[in-house]
């Protein structure tokens, strides 16, 4: 639910159709029936990307050239494909991108039923592009196909217009010299590519004279794009841990910091593919704007840390400063396209440089993590001498800034974990296993915070603040009842009894989903001395066990700001057929009957819904 939602929001933003409505257009606005946004001009094509079960770059013998993504029906409906149908069907994506991957032994560039499934189930009607060479890859990695012409014809007849990369510029006239395709196939794919070109306006005479077309450089780093992009890195940096409210500091009180670590020296803190940044500024450089007397030691040569000669030098430091904070983490040399960790674990030494330093600062250390994945620092967690943890992820140009400003207490630190972070103990999965689901008889403890078993370093949603929040719901039903509105086979089992009694009705059967929907209100208190944003989480869970049944899942999210010993309000949209509903092993959605409970931190809400 969270990838879907910042797929739509993503996508509607690039293509310029979030110019209006709500300031909420996710919450709100996502079940709205705006198909006017189909047609007009875009300020550019968003494309969404990888379609489908795309979850292996390079590991074990594997690549993602020729893995095999072997994936339930369950796993696909619930987990793998609801994102790319947010993404079309609300986000009202332009392109869908098909992955180097087979799924099921079909490479998905080849496969009728999976790309036919986004035009004719969730109305997609823009144009299909392959990765960067996965028409290649077809007959080149996958073996799919005896010749370079059948690869070519199989991708076009299965719904791929255009190839990214030389294939089918390569082997197209050979393919229709063989009669292997034919012109209407390639009627079908100019007639989509054109139909986003139109909208896009490049038949409009001289480009700079459209909407977008004086659109450059000089629009990008602009002091509004800036504070932009200083409020997305202070919102996205969660606090993992503060002892003792280590944090914040008093300015006023700190005589010196030393800084230590191979990423705080650095203004190539953001991820893979990211643009050319405005005034980047290293976490150094934005600590030296608070703390005049800082001390830097790099503590490793690099990322992967794979030598000890530079902790001595980190240790001098350590020992001189009142404060001391270790940068580590990771950074495109561990994660990047075409390349999987194989561990959880810090890069080399970088651990060893965390223990030697918080062991002879004369406090405890902050510890700043760098990276997009989790990382398994259940030593930092446990250790006193590490008072505070913080996780920034790649903040991107203004990263030193936003650093500076929450450990300065500037701004109380809001932010969530996007993902679980697993133990090191995770890694003995081997990435070739696609599914979600925990199987006890093999010892499989299942994937993601919905269906995962085992222990967590740090759970989905993890995040502290420097207040405290009190939650309490204001109002939501106590019962909803189908009654009327089921047809089909659910309808036929009520009227007979349901025979040893219904549990579920499939969604499919629920006539009017529109009229269950309902907003649950909260009331958000903060109890502390400091005003705060926190983020709202809704979840989940079915009345009893069904096979396979999420542990629980998230309903929605929002942001709120509280000021100091006040109360704000929030109301997060809850639709029963959509939220509350679970998939079956026949890949059907269901709506089970029976108790759902509704929870929002440790509060709880039974909402009773009746056949």
């Amino acid at each position: 639910m969270v990838t879907s939602a910042y797929a739509i929001e993503y996508v509607r933003g690039f293509q310029g159709q979030n110019q209006r409505g709500s300031k909420h257009p996710y919450r709100e606005r996502r079940f709205l029936n705006d198909d006017d946004q189909r047609s007009g001009s875009l300020m550019l094509s968003a494309c969404c990307k990888h379609y489908t079960a795309y979850d292996l770059e390079k590991w074990g013998g594997h690549t993602r050239y020729d893995f095999d993504a072997k994936v339930t029906k369950q796993d696909m409906e619930d987990t793998y494909q609801p994102p790319f149908k947010s993404c079309i069907v609300q986000g009202r994506a332009s392109c869908l991108m098909c992955s180097y991957n087979r799924v099921n032994g079909i490479p998905a560039c080849a496969d009728r039923d999976l790309l036919h499934k986004a035009r004719k189930d969730w109305g997609f009607k823009g144009y299909i592009t392959s990765d960067c060479d996965a028409v290649a890859t077809i007959f080149e990695n996958n073996n799919f196909t005896k010749t370079k012409e059948e690869a070519v014809a199989v991708a076009l007849k299965a719904g791929t217009d255009i190839n990214c990369g030389t294939y089918m510029l390569r082997h197209m006239k050979s393919a229709i010299d063989q009669g292997k395709v034919l012109e209407e196939d390639i009627d079908r794919a100019l007639f989509n590519l054109f139909s986003v070109l139109l909208q896009l306006g490049l038949f409009d005479g001289n480009p700079a004279r459209c909407q977008f077309g004086n659109l450059g450089s000089q629009n990008v780093c602009s002091s509004e794009h800036k504070t932009l992009a200083l409020e997305a890195a202070m919102q996205g940096i969660v606090l993992l841990k503060n002892n003792q409210k280590f944090l914040p500091w008093n300015k006023n009180d700190v005589s010196s910091v030393a800084i230590i670590g191979p990423m705080a020296n650095t203004t190539n803190i953001g991820g893979d593919y990211t643009g050319f940044s405005c005034n980047p500024e290293s976490i150094l450089q934005g600590l030296k704007n608070y703390v005049k007397d800082t001390f830097y030691a790099a503590g490793c040569q690099d990322v992967p840390c794979n030598s000890t000669a530079g902790i001595p030098e980190a240790l001098s430091i350590a020992k001189e400063a009142e404060y001391v904070i270790v940068v580590a983490g990771l950074d495109l040399s561990q994660e990047t396209e075409d390349l999987d960790r194989y561990s959880l674990l810090l890069p080399g030494h970088q651990m060893a440089l965390i223990r030697a330093v918080a062991s002879v600062s004369k406090k405890p250390v902050v510890l700043v993590l760098t990276g997009g994945g989790p990382v398994d620092v259940s030593f930092a967690e446990g250790d006193q001498q590490i008072a505070s943890i913080i996780w920034i992820g790649y903040p991107g140009e203004t990263g030193g800034k936003a650093l500076s400003q929450i450990l300065f207490g500037e701004y109380n630190p809001g932010g969530r974990l996007p993902m679980t972070w697993y133990p090191e103990s995770f890694t003995s999965i081997p990435m070739t296993d696609m599914s979600m689901r925990a199987d006890p008889s093999r010892g499989y403890p299942g994937r993601t915070y919905r269906f995962y078993t085992g222990e967590r370093v740090y759970g989905f949603g993890h995040g502290l603040s420097y207040t405290n929040f009190n939650y309490k719901i204001l109002s939501a039903p106590e019962r909803l009842s189908l009654s009327g509105q089921v047809k089909g086979k659910s309808r036929r089992y009520i009227l007979q009894g349901g025979g040893n009694g219904l549990d579920y009705v499939h969604v499919d059967d629920v006539a009017y989903c529109d009229s269950l929907r309902f907003y649950m209100q909260i009331s958000i208190i903060n109890n502390g001395d400091i005003d705060g944003s926190q983020v709202v989480l809704l979840f989940s869970q079915v009345p009893k066990s069904f096979t396979g049944a999420p542990e629980k899942q998230i309903v929605g999210f929002d942001r709120v700001h509280a000021l100091a010993y006040r109360s704000v309000e929030t109301s997060i949209l809850v639709d029963p057929c959509e939220h509350l509903s679970i998939v079956n092993e026949q890949g059907r959605k269901i709506l089970p009957l029976g108790d759902h409970t509704l929870m929002v931190e440790d509060l709880k809400h039974t909402l009773s819904i009746e056949a």
